[in-house]
């Protein structure tokens, strides 16, 4: 049973985010491809002249940025509580990043495998991993997101202790930092193969079993303690 804010079903609300993931991450990997043609076609992803590309450097920060509030706005629009918001945002940055990579390998035939390395994002430095990389994260995230979504839109509240909170925040943080170790070899052109892969791997399983905790501690008592 649901509440007047719940009163809308999941798939009703799956549906359009869902479609803008896959409509942004198209967008997104369209724009990469112009840019990238307008700035040094003759390169191959991921390298390019940084000499070209500093006129565009602040435009692309901004525009990185800019995704990151769309996706945010969309969570917003779509949750009825912080946490499903989130849930929400969750699902739409997973979808846009897949598609993303997929709009590229149709269009200009890169990545050619999950083990290519990408730029992933610039801010505060550049995030560089293998494809393989970024794609795991965002399935964590979709599948997570779809699943925080669906029990709260069942009327379940989802137990998110300071603990929690904790293990989520670390988790991220030792992801970042797995995708920069590497970051100066690879702009400057290596590309052997990535040292930061101990450190993700710690942080996908610590970001996983703090989820999966959190759901499992999942269940109808309002006096429960929860986060809504």
């Amino acid at each position: 049973m649901t509440s007047a804010g719940n009163s809308r079903s999941l798939r009703s609300i799956a549906i359009p985010v869902v479609a803008f993931g896959i409509a942004m991450g198209w967008l997104e990997g369209a724009v990469v491809v112009y840019l990238r043609a307008a700035i040094d076609p003759g390169a191959a992803p991921p390298a390019i002249d940084p000499a070209a590309f500093a006129w565009y450097a602040p435009l692309e920060v901004a525009r990185e940025l800019a995704t990151l509030v769309m996706i945010g706005a969309v969570g917003w629009l779509a949750g009825a509580t912080k946490l499903e918001r989130l849930a929400w945002a969750a699902v739409v940055f997973g979808i846009w990043d897949i598609i993303y990579y997929v709009t590229l390998n149709i269009a200009i035939a890169w990545p050619a495998t999950i083990q290519d390395w990408d730029v992933l994002f610039l801010v505060p430095a550049p995030w560089v991993g293998p494809v393989w990389a970024p794609v795991g994260v965002s399935l964590a995230l979709i599948g997570f997101g779809l699943a925080a979504a669906r029990q709260l839109r069942m009327g379940r509240s989802i137990v998110a202790t300071p603990r929690h909170v904790g293990a989520g925040l670390a988790a991220g943080g030792l992801v970042i930092l797995s995708f920069l170790i590497d970051s100066g070899r690879v702009m400057a052109g290596e590309t052997s193969p990535w040292s930061g892969w101990p450190i993700y791997w710690a942080g996908m399983v610590l970001a996983v079993a703090a989820a999966t905790t959190a759901l499992r501690g999942a269940g109808t008592d309002p006096q429960r303690t929860r986060h809504t």
